[in-house]
């Protein structure tokens, strides 16, 4: 359920530009590790969704889509991400990468599960791992952002 609100909210970038820019670094780096993993861009599109779906981020899904979009993803993948598990539709990669996003995304629940690990480690390095994690860490704190701030995505 969504929450309107007429109250006008901080302007992030504007009032804390040194933190804002922080957290765009630290953005940059997580980007680049993926990219000395080798990490699909088509995979980190599909870590930003799946959180963003779990943290209910309107902007931030949005913007991912849009992206993934333009990278060739399929409506047909986009439509079904948020049950992934019981579609035919999904690599054991991708799998691999959405179940430790979710326990990253909902590490409240029960932590991340050794199960969960072990089975990102069956197919992805350690560089491929912590770049997984940093991708969904970074996702995450976005998320909190637009949805503290209002973000609101564009038209």
């Amino acid at each position: 359920m969504s929450e309107s609100s007429s109250i006008s909210r901080v302007a992030l970038k504007d009032i804390t530009p040194d933190v804002s820019a922080a957290m765009g670094s630290l953005h940059a780096a997580a980007v680049s590790a993926a990219q000395d993993a080798k990490l699909e861009t088509e995979l980190l599109e599909l870590v930003r969704i799946r959180a963003s779906q779990i943290n209910g981020c309107a902007f931030c899904l949005d913007m991912h889509t849009r992206d993934a979009r333009g990278q060739g993803e399929t409506e047909q993948r986009l439509h079904t991400l948020a049950a992934w598990r019981e579609t035919p539709f999904f690599t054991e990669r991708e799998r691999a990468a959405l179940a430790l996003t979710e326990a990253v995304t909902l590490v409240h629940d029960g932590r991340v599960p050794d199960a969960v690990y072990a089975e990102a480690a069956e197919v992805f390095d350690e560089n491929q791992i912590a770049a997984l994690v940093w991708a969904a860490t970074v996702i995450n704190a976005y998320n909190r952002i637009a949805i503290a701030t209002r973000m609101v995505p564009k038209s």
